[in-house]
């Protein structure tokens, strides 16, 4: 379905493509219309270390990472068509990032008498944030192929710039009453202040506590059934701030008003792919998140067999949220503290020694299991939904009383029994928009496998997500213009679409199998995911071999020779086969828009598998 445009290729011409309405090939693009950035990076540290008394410690530290990434985008080259001439165009853009934390903390450890003991940890933190984009867009090119500012019409080109500083500020500490090594109470406590909330509400505290106790060593139980046993609990809250600049509104330029008075107007942030206004808010509160937790960790068989379960409840309020109001007001959207959200689940971890035997060879499993639950229990007054993220007519939603991520839209109308209904061949179109599914999946887990046997290891992970759906547009264009090759059947003889008709009235219907024959072209030219959503919505079950690890440690006798202690061999592959899916094209685990647009897919590239060596020498 693609050819490869070689770089001959003149230049008035169209890339040659199976469909230019969605896709341009990506030969074309690699060869004449390339995307390039260089980026360069330094991370590092430095930490001081003080030991004040055999029991108390301070340590100094600071660290940044610190990028620059200089972009060249060519988007068009000079064309005639029509006997017009369309201008070369490309575009320039430097970005610059750069995070420093620097934090000193002291910690307290001692024990103070046989049965008890005391770890304490107090502290403080600066975080910077900087962020500067430099960006011109050059919309007409004096000499057509050569990329720099100096080769350019001034007045055609778009110039941008943007600088984001942000800053917080923290105090904490931490502190733990253990006794006889069995019993433990934690607390801890944190006072963030925020450069991007207002000064009345800048300064948020959240604590938490915590109690675990080791059941076997306060009861004293030695057995070699239950080898460990330990129960916990905790409760915590936690803050967070916002971006920059949302509490005032901010002006950016937009050229000059008769030629000579410089031009500002509100900034229009581009969200979810348009432009929109918004009024910030000079009130905002930090989000908020409670809850509590409860766990085991029990283990037998002198710890052949570990068993750790936990169980969460948490609620997330005040959340920031850009709330869509009347465009009379000559806004799109408003920024506001509303919503709860609640979160209820489990994880279970059982891992266990399968095999141990004399000559070395040995096999250890893990296996986990994870469900979450979650509902939107309210948004802002009068608000019964809110959009995360649109597409095509498509909403992903949080809704009153559903969960985060409903995909509603407009889908099939059905049968009692579940049936798809036909009418004159085709599926019959819903009138009002529905629930068509959820981003979030019923389950996840894994199981790891790792065998060892005189220095040699291997180590096999699977993991697997079950249920949650995803919106597929690609996939539903591809059938829409005939390219899957599910769209070959009936191209002769006509498709039968799977499923029902009425035989009845509108208002008594009666149901009987769909026997009318379809033209191929008019079946699956109906499926367009732009009339309606259901036909590209997927589930995004999986199971994948996720990963494989083979190594060796060499003998420490070969080693003593050259003055290495450890030495170690590693070769790892990743991503490295689907085994289950329910989709029937490809890899469901996408992001395509990223943010709050989670479920959201559009002609992504196959997945990737990569293979990794690693030595590793001890000294």
């Amino acid at each position: 379905h693609i050819q490869r445009a070689l770089p001959g290729r003149p230049a008035d011409t169209d890339p040659p493509n199976w469909q230019h309405t969605f896709f341009t090939n990506p030969y074309f693009i690699q060869e004449r219309l390339p995307l390039s950035n260089e980026k360069d990076r330094i991370v590092g540290n430095v930490a001081l270390n003080y030991k004040i008394a055999p029991f108390l410690s301070a340590m100094l530290r600071s660290g940044t990472d610190m990028w620059t990434d200089t972009r060249i985008n060519i988007i068009n080259f000079e064309r005639v068509r029509n006997g017009n001439r369309t201008p070369g165009q490309y575009s320039e853009e430097v970005v610059r990032s750069q995070e420093t934390n620097t934090d000193l903390i002291l910690t307290f450890t001692k024990d103070i008498s046989n049965s008890f003991s005391v770890n304490a940890m107090a502290g403080g933190l600066i975080r910077t944030n900087y962020f500067k984009r430099n960006f011109t867009r050059v919309n007409q090119l004096v000499v057509d192929g050569v990329y720099n500012l100096g080769n350019s019409v001034p007045n055609q080109n778009i110039v941008e710039s943007r600088i984001l500083r942000r800053e917080a500020q923290s105090v904490f500490g931490s502190l733990q009453l253990g006794y006889r090594n069995a019993l433990f109470l934690d607390v801890t406590g944190r006072n963030d202040w925020s450069s991007t909330l207002p000064a009345a509400n800048r300064s948020y505290f959240y604590p938490s506590v915590a109690v675990s106790a080791v059941v076997t060593e306060l009861l004293g139980i030695q057995s070699s059934v239950l080898s460990f046993g330990k129960v916990r609990t905790s409760w915590a809250s936690v803050g967070n701030d916002t971006d920059p600049y949302s509490l005032n509104q901010v002006f950016t330029p937009f050229g000059s008003w008769n030629g000579s008075v410089p031009g500002y107007a509100e900034n229009t942030p581009t969200i979810d792919g348009r432009q929109v206004t918004v009024i910030n808010n000079s009130a905002l509160r930090p989000e908020r998140t409670n809850g509590i937790e409860l766990g085991m960790d029990v283990r037998f068989l002198n710890n052949r067999i570990g068993l750790d379960v936990t169980y969460y409840n948490q609620s997330t309020f005040d959340q920031i949220l850009r709330v869509d109001i009347s465009r009379s007001s000559g806004y799109d959207q408003r920024v506001l503290n509303a919503g709860r959200v609640t979160n209820k689940g489990l994880e279970v971890v059982l891992n266990g020694s399968i095999l141990k035997l004399a000559n070395g060879l040995t096999w250890d499993a893990t296996v986990n299991f994870a469900r979450n639950r979650n509902q939107v229990v309210e948004l802002a007054e009068g608000l019964d939904t809110y959009t995360l993220a649109t597409r095509r007519g498509l909403l992903s939603l949080a809704a009153v009383g559903q969960p985060y991520g409903s995909l509603f839209g407009i889908g099939f109308e059905r049968a009692p029994d579940g049936q798809v209904i036909y009418r004159d061949g085709l599926p019959v179109i819903s009138g009002a928009s529905r629930v068509l599914g959820n981003i979030q999946p019923n389950w996840t887990g894994g199981l790891q496998n790792t065998f060892g046997f005189k220095g040699i290891s291997l180590s096999v992970l699977f993991d697997a997500r079950m249920g949650g759906d995803v919106y597929d547009e690609g996939t539903a264009n591809a059938r829409w213009t005939g390219q899957y090759e599910e769209t070959a059947v009936g191209r002769e003889e006509g498709v039968i679409g799977a499923g029902v008709k009425n035989i009845g009235t509108a208002d008594a219907p009666q149901y009987a199998p769909n026997d009318v024959v379809v033209a191929a072209n008019t079946f699956y030219g109906f499926n367009n995911p732009r009339r309606f959503h259901e036909a590209a919505i997927f589930d995004a079950s999986f199971i994948k071999l996720r990963e494989v690890s083979l190594s060796y440690q060499l003998p420490t006798g070969l080693l003593k020779k050259m003055f290495i202690q450890t030495a170690k061999v590693s070769v790892v592959g990743r991503n490295l086969a689907i085994l289950f899916r329910n989709h029937p094209h490809l890899d469901p685990e996408f992001d395509r828009f990223g943010g709050n647009q989670q479920g959201f897919g559009y002609g992504e590239l196959p997945t990737t598998r990569s293979l990794g060596f690693n030595v590793s020498l001890g000294f």
